[in-house]
């Protein structure tokens, strides 16, 4: 998928999600009623059975880990910003049930994420694959609640998602709840590759609005950011042995500093994609 706009204020993560679902024929919810025999999860798992109970989801759920990687940043990282997404109608809810005096008890209250793996090196062909379980605690249950297994961080951040997608906001009851239980997903990337390319040489993105769509890749969970920064048109990017350089920019405005790629790339670890950089030398024409 190609993606390039000379209007940097154009809401490109959710046309980037629409173009996803709607080359896949996947109904949309908001427009539609959802068909309970089919399975909402994207990309759909590569194994996985579920029931038919639903469960609640407490919106104060806390994260629960362990395993040689288990305390990672991106893990932690990534659950809180899940949490603020799953949980962001249901959590002004909760606050006004305890306000008012009514408290709730959830069935699902933790997440527990197991990643054998503590190293935090991101390559292509890195292991992405994760085991997600969640089941009713009680006593025919040896799972209870939900847990995720992971070989590394990257499998888990997967997981993560995959969860993610399965609590709804029902606005019945208020509460966020997860349908077809008990789940058992087993899942791994069908394609190593997962890219999209985007070309900033052409048509300059502020920062901000490369990581709106580095955040919503990680939604489809894709793993490959194709940054094309330079091409004969502009050259937008610090070199700090080669100032002149990045004076072929459009404009001064329209500038990628060394600070501001690092940030980028480190956005992008954090939710386990890879930023292939393409970086055409001055001197690069287009062949007639």
């Amino acid at each position: 998928m190609f993606i390039c706009s000379s209007k940097p204020l154009l809401k490109i993560p959710i046309i980037l999600l629409l173009s996803f679902f709607v080359s896949q024929n996947v109904v949309l919810g908001i427009a539609f009623d959802l068909d309970e025999s089919q399975t909402y999860i994207w990309p759909l798992p590569s194994e996985f059975t579920s029931g038919s109970n639903t469960l609640s989801v407490d919106p104060s759920i806390v994260l629960t880990v362990s395993g040689d990687g288990g305390n990672s940043v991106i893990i932690k990282e990534a659950f809180e910003r899940y949490k603020r997404v799953t949980f962001k109608h249901a959590a002004g809810f909760s606050i006004f049930g305890k306000f008012m005096g009514r408290g709730s008890v959830y069935d699902i209250s933790k997440l527990r994420v197991t990643v054998h793996s503590e190293s935090e090196e991101l390559q292509l062909g890195v292991d992405e694959s994760y085991t997600l379980l969640v089941a009713k605690s009680d006593a025919q249950s040896i799972v209870g609640e939900a847990t995720i297994e992971a070989n590394t961080v990257y499998g888990a951040l997967r997981g993560l998602e995959t969860f993610s997608q399965l609590c709804v906001f029902d606005y019945g009851t208020k509460s966020v709840q997860i349908y077809k239980v008990p789940w058992y997903i087993q899942d791994k990337p069908r394609f190593g590759y997962r890219g999209l390319l985007l070309d900033t040489s052409r048509h300059y993105l502020p920062v901000n609005v490369i990581k709106q769509i580095v955040e919503s890749m990680s939604y489809a969970k894709l793993n490959v950011l194709h940054w094309h920064i330079i091409d004969e048109q502009s050259f937008p990017l610090e070199v700090p042995t080669y100032p002149n350089l990045w004076k072929g920019a459009y404009s001064k405005w329209e500038r990628y500093t060394v600070e501001d790629a690092q940030e980028i790339v480190s956005f992008a670890k954090m939710r386990g994609i890879n930023v292939m950089a393409e970086v055409d030398v001055p001197g690069h024409a287009e062949s007639c």
